[in-house]
């Protein structure tokens, strides 16, 4: 379903896609308890008419509503989904920019997604794709939504001088790549942009800035986006007190592709894993090591060196981690298919390599 604000066919225009989440919820009784609402309730078209008096004089808007939901329910479907519409509206050349309405739980599972599926197509073509979400309902008395949504339109469609294009998100009027985004409280207005390198929207900070064209360089080649039915089954199993090595063995007899072992500390997992996990090499199943803290590098060489078939994530979350060794497993199986020799290894590395914006 699509519909159009302010537009015309052929003016060059920004195209905003509506994914649900709290920036589209409405509470039942937004004056008493905020913390009780409904995500995914509010069409996009209805968010831009709310906002139609400020939005920049000159800028097209053309939405479209690609989902509306909680995004905890965010399936490897609906990203595959977005993924193409992405991609496929960037090669317009009426379409400047676009911006993603979308819920902050699974924010940053989109954002390490658009930017290793759609990234360097989105630098090339000189365009943005900006993120932004809410943590206030669409009918809170003081919604950041409204705000969120403008500041996303005028990143997306202003030309700012030396900002390059790819994956953006705008928060609480900041700015950052959306590979970079990541809620980290429960219920704070800023929570999704707590510990995220970024820049006011407004006055562009130049060590932020150097560092988005840091990581830019070297992310030379987007990963294939999966099918609908070819997203590698991967999970995420957390180190703790008392683990278990059943926790590893169940899956040793099942589908599952991949594991994220999101350690303590600095990415160490209970000594009772080691050895399912050996078993679990051996059985053809990749293995990443991150941290469950949330924050901070992964190392292949700390607390111990990783074994042959599995990687340390680098600077990514578990989250993070697993969407990336779904597209790397996907881009080594469609690269053997047509005779590149090439493993997962291959693929992640370039990813937890990536430059660390500071």
């Amino acid at each position: 379903m699509s519909s159009n604000l302010n537009s015309t066919e052929k003016a060059p225009y920004v195209l905003v896609l509506g994914m649900g989440g709290t920036i589209a919820g409405l509470a039942p009784n937004p004056e008493e308890n905020l913390l009780k609402y409904q995500a995914g309730q509010v069409g996009v078209g209805s968010l831009l008419a709310h906002i139609e008096s400020a939005i920049p004089e000159g800028v097209k808007l053309v939405s479209q509503q690609l989902a509306n939901i909680n995004s905890r329910n965010l399936s490897e479907a609906l990203l595959s989904l977005l993924g193409k519409t992405v991609k496929d509206s960037l090669a317009h050349s009426d379409v400047v920019g676009i911006v993603i309405t979308h819920g902050t739980d699974t924010i940053e599972e989109t954002g390490i997604f658009l930017q290793l599926t759609c990234g360097k197509y989105a630098q090339d073509l000189g365009k943005r794709v900006v993120i932004t979400g809410a943590m206030l309902p669409a009918n809170a008395p003081n919604a950041d939504g409204p705000s969120n949504l403008l500041d996303a339109i005028r990143w997306a469609s202003t030309p700012i001088d030396n900002c390059p294009g790819g994956i953006f998100a705008t928060m609480g009027g900041r700015a950052c790549m959306a590979m970079d985004l990541a809620k980290r409280h429960g219920t704070a207005l800023n929570a999704p942009l707590q510990g995220s390198p970024s820049s006011s929207v407004g006055l562009i900070n130049p060590s932020w800035l150097s560092g988005v064209k840091a990581v830019e360089a070297v992310w030379t080649e987007d990963f294939p986006i999966p099918g609908e039915g070819e997203w590698p089954w991967v999970e995420i199993l957390t180190s703790h007190v008392g683990a278990r090595p059943e926790t590893v063995i169940q899956w040793l007899g099942s589908k599952v592709n991949g594991l994220i072992l999101a350690g303590t500390g600095m990415g160490g997992f209970h000594d009772a894993w080691k050895a399912p996990l050996d078993q679990a090499i051996s059985h053809g199943i990749a293995l990443v090591r991150t941290s469950r803290t949330g924050a901070g590098s992964t190392r292949p060489d700390i607390p111990e060196k990783d074994s042959a078939g599995c990687m340390a994530s680098g600077t990514l979350s578990a989250p993070r981690a697993r969407i990336a060794l779904q597209l790397s497993l996907n881009a080594a199986k469609q690269a053997n298919m047509v005779g590149k020799p090439l493993t997962w290894q291959d693929f992640f590395a370039r990813i937890a390599n990536l430059p660390e914006i500071r």
